[in-house]
């Protein structure tokens, strides 16, 4: 599951088959798949999480920003970072997203706003709560599994997902554990393709399922970082679909209007007995 500040947060394509290349191993993508899932305590357990709600830290070198992420079936979710006391808000409601930014522009944006094309597509594939292998035939991703690559020194069985909206990530498994361990992404951002890495770890079970609580991303090829850390796991807690709907716009309050001066009135004159 990944987390990120601002958006870290599925699309219009043709459905697709995974590829299924042996390895030397005789694993094929499904198998490793299998494993994964059963690492991470099996698919009845992961489809038993209807909602979750996640609380952690972003840091920005010196900086922490808290966060909160949730995420409700069967594609909804909010995130809220606070950063200098101020709330960065993106949501998905299964249909629209949208975000409030206030560092947006010149003085920020306090009103929600509809998120851009390139938006949308990252905020439906964050609100994929049990990530782009379960039932990644059904969703319209194709996997294709790409043998084994070491990392930091660890071997690791390599997935490359190619997602339905476009964007394509390419996560390494464990040998031993076959949990997620790093994922690298490219994804659109205003036009011009992003690439980013992260490194995964420090898993817990949390209602019986395997879950990292340590995020370390950045663009690839350049040493800024920020560390996501969680803290808080809440399983299946109550969340009103309405929490996902975006907002209406506070009205503008009417402008003053300025009273006119009356006009002077003459002296009265004195009369004189």
């Amino acid at each position: 599951m990944t987390i990120t500040p601002r958006r870290l947060f599925h699309l219009i394509a043709l459905p697709a088959l995974a590829v299924a290349q042996l390895s030397a191993q005789g694993l094929s993508a499904d198998q490793v798949i299998a494993k994964n899932v059963e690492a991470k305590g099996g698919m009845a357990k992961l489809k038993a999480i209807k909602s979750i709600r996640i609380t952690g830290k972003a840091a920005f070198g010196p900086m922490d920003a808290p966060f909160v992420l949730e995420q409700k079936r069967p594609g909804c979710f909010m995130q809220d970072v606070t950063v200098q006391n101020m709330h960065l808000i993106e949501a998905f409601d299964g249909k629209s997203g949208w975000t409030i930014n206030p560092f947006a522009g010149y003085g920020g944006k306090k009103d929600p706003e509809l998120m851009d094309a390139d938006g949308l597509k990252n905020a439906e594939q964050q609100a994929d709560l049990d990530g782009p292998l379960v039932d990644y035939r059904d969703k319209g991703h194709k996997v294709e599994y790409q043998g084994k690559e070491d990392v930091d020194g660890s071997p690791c069985h390599k997935l490359k997902v190619t997602l339905k909206n476009g964007n394509i990530q390419t996560l390494f498994l464990d040998a031993d554990s076959f949990l997620e361990v790093k994922q690298t992404s490219k994804r659109m951002v205003r036009g011009t393709e992003m690439e980013t890495e992260t490194i995964i770890g420090d898993y817990k079970e949390e209602g019986g399922v395997m879950m990292a609580h340590s995020m370390e991303m950045g663009a690839k090829g350049r040493p800024e970082k920020q560390k996501l850390t969680i803290e808080k796991v809440d399983i299946n807690p109550t969340i009103e679909d309405a929490k996902f709907k975006m907002p209406e716009k506070k009205a503008e309050p009417a402008p003053a209007t300025e009273k006119k001066a009356e006009p002077a009135k003459p002296p009265v004159a004195e009369k004189k007995g």
